[in-house]
């Protein structure tokens, strides 16, 4: 389809939050027909846009004006923005578990016949719409009991029974594996040649220049310009140069590792699956040494977070055995506690789920882990804890009027740094990090990445679970690669590139 005038505008959106001005004198515009990425580093307010335009921010509570097919929108709710046909599919996926497919395709829109819910015309329609986004799945199978990329396939297909004419995806591949992620952009180039327009956040470059017909960063809450990527000859460069405002040449950081003796050894894990009697992790051995940054890869499924878990106080799984060494020694990490005061922490991959309470403050985020080392007698020094939230703040460039800031209120990539205090606080020799930079911008990562080599330069022996090659590439000195609860190769700096990596990671070992 050609792209024909703009389907939506939005002029001069200003938004303040307490403390913070989120938006201000924001611009976009939005051809009919075309994909549009909105583009921006972590806290940049594309979010928050897409809120102000769906209605989560009601009008009134901004400043502004939104023009969707060339009439002035005044959406109080989420309702009147999809009577309009304006579906958002959040990044944070909101099924529910326990209902069907079919009934949540259909939830807060059933299918009525003289006042009753029409289920064999529920069923019936359900069924066209899992087709359309190519799902082989039963309508009652129930959302819980499918994988997250089929459960973002459900949450398009809800789209879709809307009757969707501007379908906004907010980082829609951010927790799906190359494949699944394949899928999803497929699916939005066909939706487009149906006429649907899209509006894609994602800090995936290589996705975006895969879809975009137009790209629009975001800086700071400004609109910094909107790019056309083939008539303005885009590349990425030239993105990550609008997102951070300078270019930026190395994507990560120089280091000069300093690697000494073994930290950290594990021989013979096993671990069998908390329900099913299914082997999970099956006869692992590695280690780590001080000053090192050793990486796991392997696809989604393969078993990398199941072992970092296992290993980290038997978070997970049953009928664990093997032996664990810290400096020659065999140690005892069987609950989390023991983990701690051993000297082991694991920054998990789902930070808002389990490494963060949202609603505390960032001061009580950052010694939540060691009490301990802000206490006498048992009882918190709160000038203790408020320098040393202060202190990590400052170190780890936390973006943030305050520490008595609202966790919940900061960009991904600034919880993500949160995270990292905490765990960092607890003194650790061993650091695992479990996709430490997912959903986190360009220039985000290069100051994760920056942390990490501060820490292995310390003598601290870091281990990186990640599903981005290039990351592991980029930052470690030796890489295992797991494959179905085994590892199946071990690869030094020196030897690895993609290639090898994924001819291991598809690799069952024997």
């Amino acid at each position: 389809m050609a792209l024909t005038d703009n389907i939506l505008e939005m002029r001069g959106i200003t938004k303040t939050f307490p403390g913070v001005k989120a938006l201000e004198n924001v611009n976009l515009k939005v051809k009919e027909g075309e994909i549009h990425a909105l583009m921006g580093e972590n806290g940049a307010g594309k979010s928050t846009l897409m809120k102000v335009l769906s209605g989560v921010y009601p009008y009134g509570s901004y400043e502004g004006d939104i023009l969707f097919k060339g009439k002035a929108c005044e959406f109080k709710n989420i309702r009147n923005s999809e009577q309009l046909g304006i579906v958002i599919i959040h990044q944070e996926l909101a099924l529910i578990p326990q209902l069907s497919i079919a009934e949540n395709i259909f939830l807060g829109n059933e299918q009525v016949k003289g006042g009753v819910i029409d289920w064999n015309g529920t069923i019936v329609r359900t069924r066209e719409l899992l087709n359309t986004v190519g799902l082989s799945e039963s309508p009652n199978t129930t959302a819980g009991s499918i994988g997250v990329g089929k459960q973002q396939l459900v949450e398009i297909a809800k789209a879709l029974s809307k009757e969707v004419k501007l379908l906004i995806l907010d980082e829609p591949t951010a927790a799906l594996n190359e494949e699944d992620s394949e899928n999803l952009l497929n699916l939005m180039l066909a939706f487009k040649k149906q006429g649907i327009t899209s509006i894609i956040i994602s800090h995936k470059l290589n996705e975006i220049m895969k879809v975009a017909d137009s790209i629009t960063i975001l800086r700071d809450g400004k609109t910094i310009e909107t790019l056309r990527v083939k008539e303005d000859n885009i590349d990425e460069d030239r993105i990550i140069k609008g997102m951070v405002g300078r270019d930026l040449t190395n994507r990560y950081p120089e280091r000069e590792p300093n690697i000494g003796e073994v930290l950290f050894e594990v021989k013979n894990w096993n671990v069998y699956h908390p329900v099913q009697e299914r082997k999970v992790i099956d006869d692992v051995s590695f280690n780590v040494k001080r000053g090192e940054i050793v990486g796991i890869a392997g696809l989604m499924g393969a078993g990398r977070t199941e072992l970092a878990m296992s290993i980290f106080g038997q978070s997970y799984g049953r009928k664990i055995s093997g032996q664990l060494f810290k400096d020659g020694k065999e140690t005892n990490l069987a609950d989390i506690s023991k983990a701690i005061d051993n000297g082991v922490a694991y920054v998990t991959e789902d930070r808002k789920e389990y490494g963060l309470i949202l609603m505390e403050d960032i001061k009580r985020n950052t010694t939540i882990t060691n009490l301990k080392g802000i206490s006498k007698w048992f009882v918190v020094n709160d000038y203790e804890e408020l320098n040393v939230a202060e202190d990590f703040r400052k170190k780890l460039n936390i973006k943030t009027p305050s520490i008595h800031q609202k966790t919940g209120n900061l960009s991904g990539g600034n919880q993500q740094k949160v995270v990292l205090s905490k765990w960092i606080f607890t003194g650790p020799d061993l650091l695992i990090l479990d996709e430490p930079t997912r959903g986190i911008d360009v220039g985000a990562k290069y100051e994760i990445y920056t942390i990490i080599n501060q820490l292995a330069a310390q003598g601290k022996g870091i281990l990186v679970i990640s599903s981005e090659l290039p990351e592991l590439l980029g930052i470690c000195d030796r890489i295992y690669v797991m494959n179905e609860g085994s590892f199946t190769g071990e690869v030094p700096r020196s030897e690895a590139n993609q290639e090898i990596l994924m001819k291991f990671m598809t690799k069952s070992r024997g």
